[in-house]
């Protein structure tokens, strides 16, 4: 019995480790540098557009990532969902049913951020690199949503993400370790996180930045 108890299982591997807490970085930059003026907005845009690399290379590692760290693993389902609040469904290793909503809200919404904010422009002389490429109508409902909407609905997600970290460390289950040391109590089939899955993460990271970087050039 004792054994069962503290048997561990390793299920978030290095790479989607990085991306969590370098999105967590970024997105307390983006709220800081959002509220200021002058150069900030300048940096904003800069950690806007490594946003934009990390959902990148989010996406492509939902598939060929680590077991829990891939899509699959994690499918949204409402009656899973409806299951786990009424408490009919055990935790398992990886996102639990309602965790699953969180991260694809998550990882829609700042897509939406960074994609609206490309093609934004405020009132000091601030243009976004594609806000060219399109008509000043277009820029004005962009602008509007990336302002009004989108940073209104992450702060909500980010704000329900953190009630349910304490929420769940109240529960003895301690989710901010997890995502440091990658393990969770109980049985499961570990993910791949060796030396080769690492690299190939560097080289996607390295790919998916150099393709934001030629997305942000399309504006001249």
């Amino acid at each position: 019995m004792e054994a069962a108890t503290t048997l561990r299982t390793k299920v978030w591997d290095l790479p989607t480790r990085v991306f969590h807490w370098l999105l967590a970085a970024c997105a307390v930059g983006l709220l800081v540098t959002g509220k200021m003026k002058g150069d900030a907005l300048e940096w904003h845009a800069r950690i806007g557009y490594c946003v934009g690399a990390l959902l990148l290379f989010r996406l492509v590692w939902g598939f060929v990532g680590g077991r829990w760290s891939r899509f699959a693993a994690f499918a949204p389902s409402p009656a899973r969902a409806w299951a786990y609040l009424r408490g009919a469904h055990a935790d398992a290793p990886g996102h639990n049913p309602l965790g699953a909503f969180s991260v694809y809200a998550l990882l829609l919404f700042f897509a939406l951020q960074v994609a609206s904010g490309l093609f934004s422009a405020t009132k000091e002389d601030f243009a976004a690199p594609l806000s060219v490429l399109v008509s000043n109508d277009t820029v004005r409902f962009m602008t509007g949503y990336h302002k009004r909407v989108g940073q209104v609905v992450l702060i909500v997600l980010v704000s329900l993400h953190l009630i349910a970290v304490l929420y769940y460390l109240a529960r003895g289950r301690n989710l901010v370790a997890a995502m440091v040391h990658g393990e969770q109590a109980g049985p499961g089939e570990p993910s791949r996180d060796d030396a080769r899955s690492r690299w190939l993460a560097v080289a996607l990271l390295s790919l998916c930045s150099l393709v934001m970087y030629c997305v942000v050039k399309l504006g001249g």
